[in-house]
Formats: structure tokens, sequence, C-alpha cells
């Protein structure tokens, strides 16, 4: 059986998550970040020597990072699901959001919780990162041409873009203002398998 070495607010909330839509059976060894640092405890270390989650052990196979777990999932337990179809505008759609998530997506929202515990020497800088993630979010906003990233269908790009969009709410003002974004969230939350995971690894709660 897969483990998941899943750490509370984090983005192994997403891996939780696919292995519901999956249906494929899990264990969940659970980690609680420190209360003072937010750090993940070194326990962590014991399974994967940078002491960060996710991380499952799948037999002989022990993987970190979200997004590179989540590629093994589709590609040995998906049979297809969550992935659409090769050489389709959808794919491509899919392609450049679940890498976006990470590419360009996460990286100022972690400058924005960083630079925020820095107080008022970090007012220059935080109205720049503001700024940024304001035109981030209305790109993309202006971008989705469905109800979902890849278009029409629900994909596991969904899953990878739910974490930021989660963190924009916490860090970065998105609300209805932005409806198709705050629209998408809320039937990602909805989900079955969504609410399935936060009751197997504790909601997701990214405060800023």
């Amino acid at each position: 059986m897969i483990e998941v070495h899943h750490l509370n607010n984090s983005r192994s909330h997403r891996v939780l998550w696919l292995l519901e839509e999956l249906l494929v059976p899990y264990e969940v060894i659970r980690y609680q970040r420190d209360p003072q640092t937010m750090l993940a405890p070194p326990e962590l270390k014991k399974i994967h020597p940078l002491g960060k989650s996710p991380v499952i052990r799948d037999g002989e196979v022990v993987l970190a990072e979200s997004g590179a777990i989540l590629e093994y999932l589709l590609h040995t337990y998906s049979g297809h699901k969550l992935v659409p179809p090769q050489d389709t505008q959808a794919h491509l759609r899919y392609t450049y959001w679940f890498h976006f998530a990470e590419g360009s997506a996460m990286p100022p929202l972690l400058l924005k919780l960083y630079l925020a515990r820095l107080g008022e020497s970090a007012m220059p800088m935080l109205t720049r990162i503001d700024a940024q993630l304001a035109g981030l979010l209305d790109f993309i906003e202006s971008q989705l041409s469905g109800p979902y990233f890849a278009g029409e269908d629900f994909s596991a790009a969904d899953i990878q873009m739910s974490f930021p969009l989660e963190a924009a709410v916490a860090r970065a003002g998105l609300s209805e203002s932005r409806p198709k974004l705050w629209h998408l969230l809320g039937r990602l939350r909805q989900r079955d398998a969504w609410q399935r995971a936060e009751a197997r690894g504790g909601a997701l709660k990214l405060g800023a």
C-alpha cells in the first residue's frame, strides 16, 4: 500500500486528493508543523533527507515533490484518467497549468508569506510583491476558457493549481472580485474526493 508522509497545511493535500479521485488505497503518516516556526518536524528527514512533505513510499519507490508525485501516480495508477488526450488543445492547457502552479504561481506567494513576517522593514518589497500577485491573478482569470484549467473537464491540472489558489485566498486577496477563479475554487472544494482528502489529512488552512 502507498504511504503518504503528510504534513498539515502543505502541498501533500494534493497527493491525498489525487489518490481519492483515483480510488487508490493509501496510508497516511501524519506530521505536524511546529506551532511557532511553522516548519516541518525533523522526523520527516527519516523518509527523505530534505525533511519536507509530501513524500510517498510505494514499494521500493520513495518520491518527493508534489508535481513529480502526481505525475508518478497518474502514470502508474490512473489508466489515463484526469489527463486530457495527447495532441489536443486541452492537453496543451493541462501541461501549461500543471507546471505554472509551481513555476510561476507559488514563488511570489511564498515571498509574500516570508516577507510579511519581517514587519515594517519589508513594506517596500511587499508593495512590489502585492502588485505582482495582482497581475498574476488577473492573468489567470483572463486565461480561463472553460470551467476548469484544461477546459471543459476536471483534470489533475486543477489539483495542482488548487494549492496556489488556496494560498492566494490567504495571501493575495483572491475573492469574488475574480469570479472565474473564485467559482472554480468553490467547485474544487465541493468535490467528494477533496472532502475525503481533508477528512484523512485535516483541513487545508493556509493563513498568511
